[in-house]
This record gives structure tokens, sequence and C-alpha cells, in this order.
């Protein structure tokens, strides 16, 4: 690579920060979900500063740029969204979904001013805010379209036992937002969540109510080892078993809490294995969350790593489905009884 082609390759990750910045802005101002309401006849700045409740002066400037960045077309006075970048930055059903991936982004690093601080000392952050929460759960939207489109599609009897109804537990389940598609999904299941963040238990009831599954769902704010109420036919970790403090009593206690014939399920995103598992896109983004799971004193793990924490827990290895999206899903059946 030549000095000229290294120096566009370093502005162009330059640019990239204000990429994301400029779509966190759209999404979290409601401008994108506003330009593809109008459709191929755009807006104009000052209609999109109307309709959003914002400054002229800002979202002109900001059209401006989101058309300088690919993110949005600007000709003449008006402002256009294609459809692909709505899918991918506003369809939530999608595992094409990113949209999450970018508020978790800028909202996390919003968390970094002591970033050197932990670079030097190794002591990671004592606690996040409110907010980080609220925006995993946003992250975490495409894990749910992630489970439904290709762990269920890689998975067919795990569908099929399931729509068969049982007992299911999320465990350190967030805002409910998987409960909540699960409980749509397989009317015959009865559902169980549990949280230890107060705030995080607050959303997951309130998106429980108004979704009027209530009687369907129960939220606990408990640690992960009060799993009362099964047996289960599913117990499951939604990017979460990386985050416990000790996976594999987590782990163990699930497999007590089954059902015979149920299943652990863990949904994640291994961290790559080697140099050239790095030196790819998806790679890249790993890398990048890693940083910030380190900051707060957790980790991504190898597939490995997960292996490691099962046989930590004494149960037999799990099957490992690496998946279209980049996740996997670490799979473990508990024997049925003859």
């Amino acid at each position: 690579m030549t000095l000229d082609d290294r120096f566009d390759d370093l502005v162009a990750s330059l640019a990239g920060f204000h990429s994301a910045w400029l779509v966190y802005l759209g999404l979290e101002l409601g401008l994108f979900v506003e330009l593809r309401g109008a459709g191929e006849a755009g807006l104009t700045s000052a209609a999109l500063a109307n309709a959003t409740g914002c400054r002229a002066e800002a979202i002109e400037t900001w059209a401006w740029a989101a058309d300088a960045h690919g993110l949005a077309t600007l000709e003449g006075d008006r402002l256009r969204l294609d459809a692909d970048t709505a899918v991918v930055l506003l369809e939530e059903q999608r595992p094409e979904y990113l949209g999450g991936q970018f508020v978790h982004s800028v909202i996390a690093s919003l968390d970094w001013g002591g970033m050197l601080g932990f670079f030097r000392s190794g002591t990671p952050i004592p606690s996040r805010p409110d907010r980080y929460r609220t925006s995993i759960e946003r992250l975490t939207v495409q894990d749910v379209a992630v489970f439904f489109q290709e762990v269920l599609a890689a998975l067919p009897q795990l569908a099929a036992d399931l729509g068969q109804g049982g007992r299911v537990i999320d465990i350190h389940c967030g805002g409910g937002r998987w409960l909540i598609a699960m409980a749509r999904r397989f009317p015959s299941l009865d559902l169980v969540g549990v949280e230890a963040e107060p705030d995080s238990v607050a959303r997951a009831r309130a998106h429980v109510v108004e979704a009027g599954l209530g009687d369907r769902i129960e939220i606990r704010e408990t640690g992960v080892t009060d799993l009362g109420g099964g047996p289960y036919v599913l117990a499951y970790f939604q990017y979460a078993l990386h985050q416990l403090r000790d996976p594999a009593a987590a782990l163990a206690t699930a497999w007590e809490a089954l059902a015979p014939g149920g299943r652990i399920v863990v949904l994640d995103w291994p961290l790559p294995a080697s140099p050239d598992e790095f030196r790819t896109r998806h790679g890249e983004l790993i890398a990048g969350v890693q940083l910030d799971e380190l900051y707060q004193g957790t980790a991504l793990v190898t597939r490995d790593g997960f292996r490691a924490w099962f046989a930590a827990a004494r149960l037999p290895e799990p099957t490992i489905v690496d998946l279209p999206s980049g996740a996997s899903a670490i799979v473990l059946e508990r024997p049925s009884v003859s």
C-alpha cells in the first residue's frame, strides 16, 4: 500500500466517526423515518426540520453531510432516503438491521472519557448509566431477528418443539424484547425473564404491559441463580452469558432447571480466534465491541471459550452453529427420559 493509499484509508476511517454520529442523529431525531415516509418525493430541509421539531440550520447541515456520506441523496433542495438504507437502519425485524449498532456505539463512546486511565491502570469503570443499558436493548433487537430468521432455521426441531408449548426462561433478559417476540410467535408458551438491573426490569415490565402479554410473561428482578418456576423447555442467553460474573455457574443452574429434552441456547458473537479472522469487516466491528467490553470489566470470548464454560459447568460439549450474520448459536439438549 502506498502512502497515498494509506492516507486515503485513514481519512475514510476518520469520516466513519462522523458518519456514525450522522446516523445516530438521524435515528434518534426521527429524520430517517420522516424521509422514508416521504418516499421518492423527499423533503426539503425546512420541511424535515418542521416535521421533527428541529432547528432548520442544523437540519440543513445534517442534510448536506448525509448526502456527502452517502446516507441520503440531496437533489436540488430535496433530500431522499433510498430503500436499502431504510432497511438497514430502520427495519428491526431484519438480520441486516444495524440501527441499534449505531445507537449503541455512539452511546457507549460517551462513557469513554476514562479510557486512557483504564489502559494505564487496568481498572474498569465501576458502572454504566441507564442510557447504556437502554442502548443495549436497541442493539440486541438485531439479535432477536437473528434468532427468528437464522437460529430457528438452523434448528428446525427446536422450532417444532417450541410450537408444542411449555415454559421458557430468558436469562439476563434486558428490556424483554425477545420474550415479547417469542410470545407472539409461539402462543402456547409461558415465559419468564430474569434481570438484575432495576432500570432494565422497569423497561421490560412496561414493554410487556404495552404488548398486552402480562398474563404470559413474568419479569423477575433477581440474579441468574434464581430460576425457579420450571422446568423449562428452553433456557436462553442472548448476548448475555459472557457478561455474567460466573458463566459456568449460570450454565449449571440453567441445566438443572431444564425439563427432559429441554435445551440451553446461547446466542452470542464469538471473538475471532486468529489475526486473519480479525482482518475482516466483521472482525473490525467485533474488535471495537471488545474494547468497550473490557472497559466495563467484561469480555467477548472465542468459540473455545464458550466450550470451556460448558466444561467448567460439568456439562457435555455443546454444538456450535455459526450463522450467516456472524453470530453463533451454542446449543445443548438435555437427554429425554426414556
